[in-house]
């Protein structure tokens, strides 16, 4: 077995996948019953709930997983131009989307709307140090935009701490401009991309986001094994070659497995115990990694009992506000079958890195509070007809000050450790799309060292035209 996949989640899936279509024997060990780790998708009574990831953006490596697996035809794109709302003062408001919207936007004062307009003729360069997302906004836009529109926007991606979360390694992009630049808006402006260019979607597909990753695991079949939890990783040597020893427990047994290459492919919590053996530094610069907790409570109602008009994308909650909820999503304003005839599906966030407590409430607790937070925004009248609810205690990592030095000596440390590759929603950012690229270009370098050692061919042996699922 030339290289040993840990962990099922959708790096771990694409990343194994990628590998068998370029040809490398592969086998994918997942400990729980099923692939796809945070992304579920769940029927019940009618309805369609997503338990992890809403929907995902279409990025062009991701369209082409999905074109690979045959799921084109399944896929559905939300409309481009659905409102998205911010809770200030009780009420929703729209969240502008452009200059104009910006001007007339009832969300924010003056100052505010001046400093936004003017940013673009106030040069500026980011500081040497890491820099907060919360320190970053304050100097450029000042406290309202952060409050009312920024922080919303940070619990929504990251479920995350803005006065912790890094700008950097959160959203490069804003730095990169600032300091290029001189401005995020006029670094924006440059760096839009041709107007005959496809913007990316918000997608799903027909039975749910999970669709991909089920599609993933069937297309893998045999070589992925449910069920096998990898208790630790070793290196041996066998005929004067270095491979690596896997014990792994299975249906109450234990085996050793070997590989002359391993992708981890697990959250960090389960990374850090796992490559301790091969080199102390792994526990503690993954235990450097935080994670925020997230609970989802997924909800149906009649459309008669909403008081609230819900056409659109939802809407987020800043902190000021008082309320456990983070943020709401329309799913049936969204995509289609998202709930019966007449029904609508709203799905709820709460928790968070700012709300560690919350979670460790009892479901019951939970969808209460929740539910009743939700019905006084949007003015529902009587209980859900059916209502869901699921905790990630581990929800999404936290790209937090002094994230990149983190990840670096991660990978100094994998380098370190030939034939031992590192992907995950930790490296280059939690959103599917980045998480297929990553994988994909990890299954790359797994392949180039094994050319590289003589066990497979050279990669230019092979025809330059071979993409994904198409040879």
């Amino acid at each position: 077995m030339r290289t040993i996949v840990i962990g099922g989640g959708i790096s771990g899936l694409v990343c194994a996948y990628r590998l068998r279509e370029l040809g490398i024997p592969i086998l994918l060990l997942e400990q729980n019953q099923r692939v796809g780790g945070v992304i579920d998708s769940v029927e019940r009574d009618g309805f369609l709930f997503e338990l992890g990831p809403q929907s995902f953006l279409s990025t062009d490596r991701l369209l082409e997983v999905i074109d690979a697996l045959g799921l084109t035809g399944e896929l559905l794109r939300a409309d481009p131009q659905a409102p998205r709302y911010a809770l200030a003062g009780g009420k929703l408001h729209l969240v502008p989307t452009s200059p104009q919207g910006l001007l007339i936007t009832s969300l924010l004062g003056a100052r505010s709307k001046w400093r936004l307009f003017s940013e673009p003729v106030r040069r500026s360069r980011p500081p040497e140090d890491d820099e907060s997302v919360a320190d970053f906004v304050r100097r450029k836009f000042g406290d309202e935009i952060l409050e009312r529109l920024v922080g919303p926007f940070v619990s929504g991606v990251y479920a995350g701490d803005p006065e912790r979360l890094s700008l950097r390694s959160a959203f490069p992009s804003a730095y990169q401009w600032e300091k290029h630049f001189g401005s995020v808006i006029r670094g924006a402006m440059k760096s839009r991309p041709p107007k005959d260019q496809p913007r990316p979607a918000l997608c799903s597909f027909r039975s749910g986001v999970a669709a991909l990753t089920r599609a993933l695991g069937e297309k893998l079949r045999e070589s992925a094994r449910c069920g096998a939890s990898v208790v630790s990783v070793s290196r041996t040597k066998s005929n004067r070659e270095s491979e690596f020893q896997l014990q792994v427990e299975s249906q109450g047994r234990t085996e050793s497995l070997t590989a002359s290459t391993v992708v981890v492919a697990t959250p960090t919590n389960v990374a850090g115990p796992l490559l301790t053996g091969l080199s102390p530094g792994f526990a503690e610069q993954f235990s450097r990694i935080e994670y925020a907790p997230v609970a989802v409570v997924a909800t149906g109602y009649r459309k008669e009992q909403i008081g609230q008009p819900t056409n659109g994308f939802g809407f987020l909650v800043p902190r000021k506000e008082g309320l456990r909820l983070l943020g709401s999503v329309w799913n049936s304003s969204l995509f289609p079958g998202r709930a019966p005839e007449g029904m609508a599906s709203l799905t709820s966030f709460a928790g968070g890195a700012t709300d560690h407590e919350l979670c460790r409430f009892d479901d019951s607790r939970i969808v209460k509070m929740i539910v009743g937070e939700l019905a006084a925004v949007l003015k529902i009248s009587g209980p859900p007809v059916v209502q869901l609810v699921h905790r990630h205690a581990r929800a999404l990592p936290q790209y937090n000050l002094g994230h990149d030095k983190a990840t670096a000596a991660l990978r100094e440390l994998a380098a370190g450790v030939p034939g031992l590759f590192l992907a995950g929603n930790y490296l280059a950012g939690p959103a599917m799309g980045t998480c297929v690229e990553q994988a994909l270009q990890t299954a790359q370098t797994v392949r180039e060292y094994l050319a590289s050692t003589g066990e497979i061919r050279p990669a230019q042996e092979l025809d330059p035209s071979t993409i994904l699922g198409h040879k």
